[in-house]
């Protein structure tokens, strides 16, 4: 065999051991959502620019509540366990950003101690009322709403949408999982993301 016929037999073989978007097992989204650039706050105050901070990066985004009795929990139990199947060189490269919804009772040291329960890696945003409401629209989504007070004095609830949203190092999310994902699936799907678009620096 000659050389230029041995690179293009390894070529094809390349090409095939890629994985596509239709391995995915999410819910593929098409067209691809472009990563939007809402600026909220961290937890020191400081602004955060969802676009740039997280840029070059698999990035999962997810908004909730620190009082959320089920999605919330589940939702960011199911990434943790996923993040955590991959090699810790890969874990670290990956960003993942709760966006409270319920600034008035999250306190920077709540949502510390909350998050440090899936992991103490995840980023932890929040802002006024109109910045969170610009932010859920920019990715289509409703804004969450601040219920009654619930049964047996547990304070009031907030209503949300549950999607956890997946945006890949070319600053588009391709993929999105909503309520009720499996942690398998979800998990599986981090690997393939990340074969198809490896982070960068």
């Amino acid at each position: 065999m000659t050389r230029s016929a041995l690179l293009a037999v390894l070529a094809i073989a390349g090409c095939a051991a890629r994985p596509r978007l239709e391995e995915l097992r999410g819910p593929r989204m098409s067209p691809a959502l472009p990563k939007p650039g809402f600026v909220l706050q961290n937890l020191d105050g400081s602004p955060f620019n969802f676009r740039s901070a997280t840029r070059g990066s698999l990035t999962f985004l997810f908004f909730g509540y620190t009082n959320c009795p089920d999605v919330c929990p589940l939702q960011l139990s199911n990434l943790a366990w996923g993040i955590h199947q991959l090699p810790p060189e890969q874990a670290r490269g990956i960003h993942v950003v709760f966006v409270s919804t319920d600034p008035a009772r999250d306190t920077p040291e709540r949502l510390r101690r909350w998050l440090a329960q899936f992991d103490s890696s995840f980023t932890a945003v929040t802002g006024t009322p109109a910045a969170l409401e610009l932010a859920q629209r920019t990715v289509g989504m409703p804004p969450a709403v601040h219920e009654g007070e619930l049964p047996q004095g547990g304070g009031y609830g907030v209503t949300h949408a549950a999607q956890l949203w997946a945006f890949t190092p070319d600053d588009s999310a391709h993929v999105m999982y909503p309520w009720g994902v499996r942690r398998e699936d979800l998990a599986a799907d981090i690997k393939t993301l990340l074969r198809i678009w490896p982070s960068t620096p």
